[in-house]
Order: structure tokens, then C-alpha cells, then sequence
């Protein structure tokens, strides 16, 4: 699986900061909207949910047939403790799976790499020197993705 983590404290709490074994380097990724939106729509929640599914075996078939998966996480601080609210990853299936999300991630979706792993490692020192002013003026801005009052994709999203 390739995750994508739309929320900087989520990927910054899977990598530690860059500080986790075989996780130095953070990279930011940014995909077109409409890869993101495809990928979103064409996704498989990760866990069986009775208002969406009929049952657990009709689950499991979608989530085998899916080419994602989405599941939701407690957000996190500029510490990484979790918050009370949830954010969004999509996990793209690799070749094992079929790989179409995956492959179109890497062919057509991604829009730019920037390697953040400078500003990530600064970000965690100012915490941890107990200066999260400092901190938040490195963490990106982040606003939540527009959907409607049902949860659906808006046409109100703009950009990449």
C-alpha cells in the first residue's frame, strides 16, 4: 500500500519527525484534485460499516474488488498526541492488487515533490525546545476539504 496522508501532524506522527528508522526523509507529494477526488471516490472504507454495507461478506468483496481503501485517524498536535478529531488517509493498493490506483498516483496524479525534511526536523525542535509558536509558522496550512452536509465532494474544491 502507498498512503496517502492529506494532514502534515499525521505524517509527521507515522515518521517521527524523519526520526524513524528507515523514514529519514519526508516527502510532500502533491497530487491533482481530480486524482485525489478519483481515488476518494473508487475507495473502500477499511472497516464494515452496517449503514453502508449490508453485511460483512458484501464488505469484503468491495474491499477485495476496491483500489483503495480509505480509513480515518484521530488528528494529531504539534506533539502527536491525538485529537478529538478524525482526518482521512487513502491507502492506493500496489501491484499485488491489481495496482491501478497506485499507478496512476505515480503516472498521472502527482503534480510535484518537495523533500520537507529540513523543515520537518525544524518543526520538531521547536516543540521540543517548548516554543510551538515557533513551530506552527513552519506547519503548512491546512483546511479541511469541502464536502457537503453528507459527506460528499463539493464543486466548491479548487486548486491542485
Amino acid at each position: 500500500m502507498t498512503w496517502i496522508k492529506p494532514s502534515s501532524p499525521r505524517m509527521m506522527c507515522r515518521c517521527g519527525w524523519g526520526t524513524k528508522e528507515g523514514q529519514e526523509a519526508v516527502l510532500a507529494v502533491e497530487i491533482s484534485r481530480a486524482g485525489f477526488e478519483w481515488a476518494l471516490q473508487h475507495a473502500c472504507l477499511c472497516h464494515c460499516e452496517r449503514w453502508l454495507h449490508a453485511d460483512q461478506a458484501m464488505w469484503k468483496r468491495q474491499l477485495k474488488r476496491a483500489p483503495d481503501r480509505v480509513q480515518r485517524d484521530p488528528e494529531r498536535d504539534l506533539r502527536l498526541r491525538p485529537l478529538p478529531r478524525r482526518s482521512r488517509q487513502l491507502g492506493l493498493a500496489g501491484r499485488r492488487r491489481g495496482g491501478e490506483a497506485a499507478r496512476l498516483y505515480a503516472d498521472e496524479w502527482a503534480v510535484s515533490v518537495t523533500d520537507v525534511t529540513s523543515p520537518a526536523h525544524a518543526v520538531h525542535a521547536h516543540v521540543q525546545d517548548g516554543d510551538p509558536d515557533a513551530a506552527r509558522r513552519l506547519v503548512p496550512d491546512e483546511r479541511p476539504y469541502p464536502v457537503d452536509e453528507r459527506g460528499r465532494l463539493t464543486s466548491a474544491a479548487e486548486g491542485p
